[in-house]
């Protein structure tokens, strides 16, 4: 993924939601709880983390009991130093008091608690990409130093990984083919980042590799979702068991949900398009748009998926009467540029939103050369009387304008295909006429016509025509 890329909008929940869920995050909650409890007496050691005397004491006021208690209570309590709900007051004495992050939890924005939250992720996706600390400890080289060779253990790797599988999974929830609430299976988002997408067959080498990555990534999202990040459904541990243990009870091989499945949460999608934003992608969220002008919803939404453009510019048309709405979108949807026909695409949609008070805007563009034909389109869908026929010109200049706007948006989609077929066969003669059109356009759309077109000598036509209609623009 391109940092350049723009990526499908995200629709995230409000604020004031969103922080509410990352205060209930397990991982910041007990961080909280923590720099609370911290008082005079706290000591920490050189590397801030609490004494093990203290650990006990830290783990009780968590309600935590158990083997793991104490490494659990260590684990809050770091999230607590590194968020800035503790402070460290003096590192010779080990002494501590609350940070100045720590009143922002109660006393401040929506904005300021996750800002709080989102540094906490950073702590525990930095976790995720370190290996087992049994690993490293046997790894551990004379002197105390960590031999990262023994390991096998590449640092920026492993977290490109995750990072890659992390928008692998971003792009899921906000796609448009698939629900953004729907879990995805764990061996296919592993998949995601290890079968190149040209590969038919995955080789056993390769699957091996995504066998791997699932038992990394099942590791890795244990440790994300108390953080808020993921809701996730572990491996079944009797898939890992030797092969000569008898299994449990009676398992269902086809039952693909044994294998993993991991779903990104309204808090997690916030968190994942921050952090693109941070790396220089183009990550829009629906509502962007809502305080701009016509100009920049239709060209913003133009390479949106149909759902989110629909959802993007209600936002936009709820703050606006629908006259003044019509009008500013007529008048942005004008040009002769290349990105001009999918605009005209968007306006049209848009106006299909508003509802008959945007008459007048309509009848003031009929005489339009660019706009006429959508709005006689507009009015007669509308119920309107007496709107007056088209010219034949103008028929022909709005199916180039709407040819090319498909394919700006779809490329050569089978929609587009069937509305070329249709179009040839309904209009006798129609490649005689379509190139004398003065569309920038016509050229490229009726060399799309002779691609798509299945009969070979309309395609044939088609081609014939374009060359014409090359040769009138001086092409």
């Amino acid at each position: 993924m391109s940092d350049s890329s723009t990526l499908p909008p995200a629709r995230l929940r409000p604020e004031a939601e969103l922080a509410r869920d990352a205060l209930s995050a397990p991982v910041l909650a007990r961080a909280a709880r923590l720099a609370r409890w911290a008082g005079p007496d706290t000591r920490v050691d050189a590397g801030g983390g609490l004494v093990e005397e203290q650990l006990p004491a830290a783990a009780e006021q968590l309600g935590l009991s158990g083997d793991d208690a104490a490494a659990y209570a260590s684990e809050a309590w770091r999230i607590a130093v590194d968020t800035g709900l503790v402070e460290i007051t003096d590192e010779e004495a080990g002494t501590v008091a609350a940070g100045g992050d720590l009143a922002l939890l109660t006393g401040g924005s929506p904005q300021d608690v996750l800002g709080v939250w989102l540094t906490a992720l950073e702590a525990v996706l930095a976790d995720a990409s370190v290996p087992d600390l049994d690993d490293l400890v046997d790894a551990m080289a004379e002197g105390g130093e960590v031999d990262l060779s023994s390991l096998d253990w590449d640092p920026d790797a492993e977290s490109e990984f995750l990072d890659g599988v992390l928008g692998n999974l971003y792009l899921l929830t906000v796609g448009e083919d698939t629900p953004g609430d729907a879990p995805v299976p764990l061996p296919a988002l592993a998949a995601s980042v290890i079968v190149p997408s040209d590969m038919g067959e995955p080789s056993n080498e390769v699957l091996e590799q995504v066998s791997d990555a699932m038992m990394r990534l099942d590791d890795q999202f244990r440790l994300l979702e108390p953080v808020g990040l993921v809701e996730y459904q572990p491996v079944d541990e009797a898939l890992m068991a030797d092969a000569d243990e008898e299994p449990a009870a009676p398992v269902d091989e086809a039952d693909v949900t044994r294998y993993g499945m991991v779903r990104l949460t309204p808090l997690g999608l916030y968190g994942l398009r921050a952090r693109l934003l941070d790396a220089g992608f183009e990550v829009p969220a629906v509502g962007d748009l809502a305080d701009k002008g016509a100009d920049a919803l239709l060209d913003g939404t133009a390479p949106f998926p149909p759902a989110a453009a629909h959802a993007e510019t209600e936002l936009w048309l709820a703050g606006r009467s629908p006259l003044d709405a019509a009008r500013e979108l007529l008048a942005a949807a004008r040009g002769s540029d290349t990105g001009a026909p999918l605009r005209r695409l968007r306006c049209q949609q848009a106006l299909s939103l508003v509802g008959a008070e945007a008459e007048p805007a309509l009848r003031e563009v009929l005489d339009d050369a660019e706009l006429g034909g959508l709005a006689r389109v507009w009015l007669t869908e509308h119920g309107a009387r007496d709107v007056p026929a088209p010219p034949q010109e103008m028929v022909f200049w709005l199916t180039i304008d709407t040819v090319a706007a498909q394919l700006a948006a779809e490329g050569n989609s089978e929609e587009l295909r069937a509305l070329v077929e249709g179009l040839a066969r309904q209009h006798s003669g129609f490649f005689d006429t379509v190139w004398r059109i003065e569309h920038p356009a016509t050229p490229e759309v009726l060399e799309a016509m002779g691609r798509l077109h299945p009969d070979k000598k309309v395609a044939k036509e088609a081609r014939k025509a374009a060359f014409k209609a090359r040769s009138q623009q001086g092409g």
